[in-house]
């Protein structure tokens, strides 16, 4: 009979609960609490907050919870506009971003986790090293051979531009792919939707001119055709974006070169 370990800290434990707030209008948030310089397991504190006190969004109620009620809870935020992509976290098992997910979509409780399938700085605040240092081996800026003229800008025609669009809107929160099964166990080798959707917007650019370059650096078992186009990264990006499309546009310019 085989016997398995689970990993230290694996088990959450019960948290510390706060007291209801009275008013008419009560949620109940459960929220992931987490500190690897302690010995202590994860644990979910359970807060209640008045509707009625507080914005709408999801992050308007972390943000009353850290002022008013438990200022030691740790989460990432920004823009509060859906721009900086700070906020991901993972609201009742849906990636999103806390600043964009309103608290009425949820039925129930909301409970609220990092960004599954990472290591956790603290709370809710995935450590991301990782994933920038996969970005930045796409080199993601323009390259180009030739020179342009001297004051000249690299002009595009409007049909060339509009192929970036779904493209350049990315705002690097990972929803995606610490939404995608293959990301999660091919990590360390597989670029993930983000990064690859990433490095279709340089291989779609007309200004560009390192195609066969990048597309060297990409064909490679696992940077690429880890995807199997399970459509997680499509489903949860909160910019309406499909990676899936652009990692499947990256593989026909493969094909087509090797014809």
């Amino acid at each position: 009979m085989a016997e398995f370990t689970l990993p230290r800290n694996s088990k959450i434990n019960k948290g510390r609960r706060y007291e209801a707030q009275v008013g008419k209008r009560l949620k109940t948030f459960k929220i992931y609490r987490y500190d690897p310089e302690t010995s202590a397991n994860p644990r979910f504190d359970t807060y209640t907050v008045d509707l009625d006190k507080t914005g709408p969004m999801v992050l308007d109620a972390l943000i009353k919870i850290k002022n008013e009620v438990d200022p030691t809870l740790t989460f990432r935020r920004s823009c509060r506009e859906g721009i900086c992509g700070s906020c991901s976290m993972n609201m009742n098992g849906r990636n999103g971003l806390a600043c964009t997910t309103p608290i009425a979509e949820a039925k129930g409780d909301v409970q609220i986790t990092p960004l599954p399938h990472m290591e956790v700085v603290k709370d809710l605040v995935p450590d991301l090293t990782h994933m920038y240092a996969q970005y930045a081996s796409i080199q993601p800026w323009l390259k180009s051979a030739t020179t342009a003229p001297s004051g000249k800008e690299r002009l595009q025609s409007p049909e060339d531009r509009a192929k970036l669009d779904g493209l350049y809107e990315c705002i690097l929160c990972f929803c995606c792919s610490t939404g995608c099964p293959s990301y999660w166990w091919n990590s360390d080798k597989f670029l993930g939707p983000a990064v690859l959707l990433q490095a279709y917007r340089w291989l779609a650019d007309s200004r560009d001119e390192a195609t066969g370059e990048r597309l060297d650096e990409l064909e490679d078992p696992f940077r690429l055709y880890r995807c199997h186009t399970i459509m997680n990264c499509a489903n949860v990006c909160p910019k309406g974006l499909n990676p899936a499309k652009a990692i499947a546009e990256t593989k026909k310019l493969i094909a087509e070169r090797a014809a």
